[in-house]
């Protein structure tokens, strides 16, 4: 039979047994079950967090086992949610789930009215906005990670600028789901430069490639350790909020390099503005055709 207390046991001394309880009563929306949000998403399974609304709008495929961890040759052809959902129940059958398809848009002010915390696990603008705009109107945080060949998470409090208006995006007066192609170009642009002046991703990565997915010519690379190191990271921050665990993560996040053993955090004002022009002309160079 299952026991909560026994499958939770091995958490108590990283957490305490009133933390464990305040994980067990927790509700966290994770929107996007695949790569980083399906990581996420097993992380707080497993730490015993006692209520999830998952959502995504696709179905697992053969290119997705390289990352999802909740793909596999059974789950290839199910809808992504659901077949999460599914695996979920065999860790904790207690759990309590809301399940969501492409449907979420239209209960997103429900949803996290009602969640402790926001979990940013999709790649379209338009989905995060909405989230961002929801969380900030509800005063519910959001926990993200960056585009990045890096593994990086970000916390965006309530009282913190939205990364739309923290780096600049188009957007602020066009509803999520008007965007324009030339408005999610700049927009992901403008991630890219933020992750090129603040971190050492350049150096990590097939730039000419990069270029490529900059341009909109192929499809973003995705790799394994980055992925489920980014979904840990933004794993941890959400179990912080949830056990009231102070945390220095703040809106503009960090980037952990695990090929050069060490955290980049962000640079300060003056270099950062010697650094932007010339990450502008290389971004230029990499997306020229």
């Amino acid at each position: 039979m299952f026991d909560y207390a026994e499958f939770t046991t091995r958490n108590i001394g990283f957490v305490t047994l009133a933390q464990q309880e305040a994980l067990r009563r927790a509700h966290v929306f994770v929107c996007g079950t695949g790569g980083m949000g399906g990581a996420v998403i097993l992380a707080l399974a497993r730490a015993g967090v006692g209520r999830l609304t998952i959502c995504d709008l696709d179905a697992f495929e053969l290119s997705n086992l390289n990352r999802q961890v909740f793909a596999n040759l059974a789950t290839i052809g199910q809808h992504k949610a659901e077949a999460t959902a599914d695996q979920l129940r065999q860790i904790n059958p207690e759990i309590e789930l809301e399940v969501l398809h492409g449907d979420w848009t239209d209960q997103a002010d429900r949803i996290v009215s009602c969640t402790d915390v926001v979990v940013n696990g999709t790649d379209d603008l338009g989905a995060s906005l909405l989230l961002y705009r929801t969380a900030k109107t509800h005063g519910k945080p959001v926990i993200d990670s960056y585009a990045s060949p890096l593994p990086s998470v970000y916390v965006t409090r309530p009282t913190d600028p939205a990364p739309e208006i923290r780096l600049g995006y188009p957007t602020a007066q066009t509803a999520w789901n008007a965007l324009t192609d030339d408005q999610r170009a700049v927009a992901f642009r403008a991630e890219a430069e933020y992750i090129l002046i603040h971190s050492a991703s350049a150096f990590h990565i097939d730039l000419d490639l990069a270029g490529e997915v900059a341009a909109g010519r192929r499809s973003r690379m995705s790799f394994a350790p980055m992925v489920l190191t980014s979904g840990m990271l933004m794993a941890y921050e959400a179990l912080n909020i949830l056990t009231s665990t102070p945390s220095k993560t703040d809106c503009r996040g960090w980037f952990l390099n695990p090929y050069r053993a060490r955290v980049e955090r962000p640079q300060n004002a003056l270099i950062s503005a010697i650094l932007r022009p010339i990450v502008r002309r290389k971004l230029a160079k990499m997306m020229a055709p």
